[in-house]
């Protein structure tokens, strides 16, 4: 009995120093995601914008747009940009990320997948782990990138997708990303950034073209604004995906750290019960020592 007793004291001793790591990662978790969450919040609106304006600019103009980052070609290699976490302990948000992006290559790249005509872009080591030993080539340059995310960094992997797609190594980019929506929603996302697509015109809406005035000229304007609004829309990618692995984050430790209070508190109706036992066995060993002494 004693030796029950000590293991679950033991027990109870490894479940309370789980529950300070836990709650103290969850603190930490919530710190983190109110700056990530400001950053997006900040950035979400004004990259949507522009990410509009620069769809309309590609709608209106169609084959006439002058930018190398517009071209529509046939289909035969293409880029899968992963974004997930450095870290794991963050419930889900890693593997739906991993999950999306095979979904996509299975789903959408079938035939190319089996050429060998996918490769993936890690961004987060958890997402170059997950794929380091599939059958796709995997890009791990900028799988560090979350320690320093600025937009400055994040320019230069988006500088790096923008060159090689402009020079042909990629027909088509798609990112797979966690798109923040709360602390607890994290929405597994997929978006072409290149080449930039066009709006589709609402069943019934007029398909007439809007007369677009350029000054000084349409190719000056549109080689500094596109690389521009894809180098803001990539950062926003990438906030998005920083808020929601924190925000994933806080809420499983939450849930560890409930999860580790249910069990201690099994392990001290545990522990009670087995120190009554050894003491009722005891106080029958005293009892029937004491009625062998008078029987003698």
């Amino acid at each position: 009995m004693g030796a029950n007793l000590k293991e679950v004291r033991l027990r109870m001793a490894s479940v309370k120093s789980t529950t300070q790591i836990t709650k103290a990662m969850k603190m930490v978790s919530a710190a983190k995601l109110r700056r990530a969450t400001e950053r997006i919040v900040q950035i979400r609106p004004y990259a949507d914008q522009l990410n509009n304006v620069l769809q309309n600019i590609a709608s209106n103009l169609g084959g006439e747009m002058s930018s190398p980052f517009a071209t529509q070609r046939p289909i035969n290699k293409v880029l899968i940009v992963v974004i997930t976490s450095d870290k794991g302990l963050c419930g889900g948000f890693n593997a739906n990320s991993v999950k999306s992006a095979k979904v996509l290559i299975n789903e959408k790249y079938p035939e190319l997948a089996a050429k060998g005509k996918v490769q993936i872009l890690s961004i987060g080591k958890k997402g170059f782990d997950a794929f380091k030993s599939s059958k796709h080539k995997v890009n791990n340059d900028y799988a560090g990138l979350y320690a320093n995310l600025t937009f400055e960094n994040a320019s230069k992997a988006a500088e790096f997708i923008m060159y090689a797609f402009e020079q042909k190594e990629y027909d088509v980019v798609e990112v797979v990303y966690g798109q923040f929506k709360n602390a607890a929603t994290q929405i597994p996302s997929t978006e072409q950034f290149l080449p930039i697509q066009t709006i589709v015109p609402a069943k019934g809406a007029s398909k007439g073209k809007a007369d677009y005035m350029f000054e000084p000229t349409q190719d000056k304007i549109l080689k500094d604004l596109v690389p521009k609004i894809l180098k803001t829309q990539f950062f926003r990618y990438l906030l998005d995906s920083n808020a929601s692995e924190h925000g994933a984050r806080m809420t499983a430790m939450d849930k560890a750290t409930e999860n580790a209070n249910e069990l201690l508190k099994q392990l001290n109706i545990m522990y009670n019960r087995a120190r009554q036992a050894a003491i009722t066995t005891e106080l029958s060993e005293i009892v029937s020592g004491a009625a062998a002494l008078s029987n003698g």
